[in-house]
């Protein structure tokens, strides 16, 4: 398909959703005197570089540019490299990443999978001699060292080049092949915000190490049926209950000597969080399989023996979070807990905040106070629908720091504060250098303007006061119903309705193409209450689906909804949530868009998947029920068929494309039309600009035969 040459699909896909050229990745150096981040040279240039800015003035200068370090030779992505890319959604190249000395006047990045130090201060940056394909180098607090991962092992090498030397080398102790050290594994990447395996001490002197040996998960085959003279390439795919990678943990010292660090893995196997700082020993935060138990643990780096500092207990679930756990400056154990039907801020055994609000994460932590992003929570006195603020919070109280409405979040050090704000009226993402407090100076954005406004309602739907988001056609006036597309997520860990503008300029673009968009984020989706989070446990396709219908009817009264022609989009989760409205409620919905479903529960991660739903051979017909097919076929669907469009990647290695082809043989079984669309060489994100362009198209278009628009 084609489209007009400056058409929103064809824009939308060129500047990667209007991200490319937005400042991002923040570090702010401990005596203020340096801001540093990443940005790509304009809204269309896919090559990040490093840049530098001083708060006092807000000049900016390049540290670091990709292409004039590669003398303009194209990236060459290891496959490691393109795995840990695929775990963190990152769609564009040159320098997408980089680590800081304490300091913050070396950064060290991998680029093609070389090894590149920057000196912030002078602004030079230059590449170090060692093996490679390097991934994920880290300075070392003084400055002196970096280590990094290469080939399974981890080496360290002087910041000026020399002394390169395996610390932890898989090759001295296996020739499986299976055995790694000091990258995260595929769970603790995908599922527990975890992306690194090692950590550096204060001192410089020594490092925790993750080991994982993968030699107990399923091996896996991801093929490419659009190129047969290819070899199929292997994953190791822990899948709802099989085994999970073994993962243990040791201290290393510069000279390769190691302590094991010892806890009762078997009880607690997953390790999901380590914090060394130089307030404390080690910390770390191990959980049980069943993720209803977890530990806070402090390491003697002597020995390798922990000592418990605090446990958790959930009858449901113990959700993780980002920025904790990590000692305060005192010595306090800081930690994100579930209490009282309130997600809180406790430090130490005390709570600082209570119900009014609903913590998200913690920024920093100092001797004064502890920053921090949350929403409104139950006792709140508005609800704030979308709304994520900043906050400082001590024993004395909680302040506020963001007042205009958006989503907010913030880094901080040496006085400076980087506020990144996303609102409703402006596109993209506006970045304010506070010092003491007062504004200093921006930092420039490049991304460029989408050309598109949405027309977004934030409200509640339903008698559970469902937080949605109502978009209407740019033109619309007038009572005459519309067409009705949902256009959820619908699920854990994605929140949809927010109240800033480039999250809903695809339900925007869709609106404008005569439907009444609706975004509702039903029970199981963030940034409410823990109990709106865990209402879907062992229940999760009949809980989501049901809020998606009510927040559907609660609306009809209130917005011109055409109630016969309902259609519903949505990928990943949201794909498994359409394809569980076309099947089971078809009474509601007239057609789907089905995108990388998850359609037996069975084939997806352990993690992800025994937290909603429990261990499948204790519990096989809750697998069964949530699920869209099982070994016989369909699982509970219901007449009449309704038009589905089933899109997936067939190179998938997160959602693989077993779910879709089985659906869709399960639906040719039953003798239901449908549409599959796959994507040759596209994983579970869709970078690819024409395939962005066209797949927003195309599924137009089906919207429009299905529900007979056209």
């Amino acid at each position: 398909m084609t489209t007009e040459p400056d058409s929103f699909p064809l824009r939308h896909a060129r500047t990667q959703r209007f991200t490319l050229g937005a400042p991002r990745s923040f570090t702010v150096a401990p005596d203020g005197s340096r801001v540093v981040f990443l940005r790509s040279g304009s809204g269309t240039d896919r090559a990040g570089s490093l840049w530098v800015l001083d708060p006092a003035d807000g000049a900016e200068r390049v540290a670091a540019e990709p292409r004039a370090l590669l003398g303009g030779v194209p990236e060459d992505l290891s496959p490691e490299e393109r795995a840990r890319r695929e775990r963190s959604r990152e769609g564009s190249g040159g320098i997408v990443g980089y680590a800081t000395d304490a300091a913050v006047e070396l950064a060290s990045f991998a680029l093609s999978g070389r090894l590149f130090t920057a000196e912030l201060r002078a602004g030079t940056a230059r590449e170090l001699p060692v093996p490679g394909p390097v991934i994920d180098p880290r300075p070392s607090p003084d400055g002196r060292y970096v280590a990094y991962v290469c080939g399974g092992a981890l080496r360290v090498v002087e910041a000026e080049g020399e002394g390169d030397r395996a610390v932890a080398d898989p090759a001295t102790e296996s020739d499986t092949g299976t055995v790694s050290y000091g990258l995260a594994e595929f769970i603790a990447a995908e599922e527990m915000d975890r992306s690194r395996g090692f950590w550096w001490a204060p001192e410089s002197d020594r490092l925790l190490v993750t080991r994982v040996d993968e030699a107990p998960v399923e091996r896996w085959w991801i093929s490419d049926p659009a190129q047969p003279k290819r070899d199929p390439h292997h994953v190791r795919y822990p899948a709802a209950g099989t085994a999970n990678a073994d993962v243990r943990l040791f201290v290393f010292g510069l000279d390769g000597v190691r302590t094991e660090v010892v806890w009762d893995r078997a009880r607690y196997p997953y390790l999901a969080r380590v914090h060394w700082s130089g307030a404390g020993a080690p910390l770390l935060l191990v959980q049980a399989r069943d993720q209803r138990s977890q530990l806070f643990l402090a390491v003697d780096t002597a020995t390798g023996a922990t000592r418990m500092v605090h446990a958790d207990e959930d009858p449901i679930w113990l959700d993780l979070f980002p920025g904790v756990p990590c000692w305060s400056p005192s010595g306090q154990l800081v930690r994100i807990a579930d209490e009282g039907g309130a997600r809180v801020l406790a430090v130490g055994e005390r709570p600082l905040t209570g119900a009014q609000l609903h913590v998200r994460a913690v920024l920093d932590v100092t001797a004064d106070d502890v920053l921090l992003t949350a929403s409104a929570g139950a006792d709140a006195e508005h609800p704030e629908t979308g709304e994520v603020h900043v906050y400082r919070v001590n024993e004395l109280g909680v302040e506020r720091l963001t007042q205009e409405p958006g989503v907010h979040s913030a880094v901080r050090a040496g006085g400076v504060t980087v506020l990144a704000s996303h609102t409703l009226d402006r596109p993209g993402v506006q970045v304010q250098v506070l010092r003491d407090g007062k504004p200093a100076t921006t930092v420039r954005s490049y991304a460029e303007d989408p050309g598109l406004s949405p027309r977004v309602t934030l409200t509640q739907g339903g008698a559970r006061q469902i937080p949605c988001a109502v978009l209407m056609p740019t033109d619309y006036v007038g009572d005459t119903p519309l067409p009705v597309l949902m256009d959820p997520y619908g699920g854990p860990h994605g929140q949809r309705v927010v109240a800033a503008h480039n999250p809903h300029l695809t339900s925007q673009w869709f609106a404008d193409q005569g439907f009444a968009v609706i975004v509702a984020d039903g029970r199981g989706t963030p940034g409410r209450s823990p109990g709106w989070e865990k209402a879907i446990k062992d229940d999760l396709a009949a809980v989501v689906l049901q809020d998606q219908i009510d927040a559907l009817h609660g609306l009809a009264d209130r917005f011109p909804l055409d109630l016969t022609r309902v259609a519903i989009r949505g990928w990943s989760f949201g794909g498994y949530l359409a394809g569980l409205a076309a099947l089971r409620r078809p009474d509601v919905f007239h057609a789907a868009v089905v995108g990388a479903p998850v359609t037996d529960l069975r084939l997806y991660d352990t993690h992800y998947q025994e937290r909603y739903l429990g261990h499948p051979a204790q519990q096989p017909d809750v697998y069964r029920r949530n699920s869209l097919i099982d070994d016989e076929g369909l699982v509970d669907a219901a007449e009449p068929a309704r038009p589905m469009m089933i899109i997936h990647g067939l190179a998938d290695d997160n959602v693989v494309v077993a779910h879709s082809l089985r659906l869709s043989s399960a639906l040719l079984a039953a003798g239901r039309p449908h549409e599959v669309l796959p994507l040759s060489g596209v994983t579970h994100m869709t970078p690819q600009e024409k395939v962005a362009e066209n797949l927003l198209l195309l599924q137009l278009d089906f919207l429009r035969r299905a529900l007979h628009l056209t």
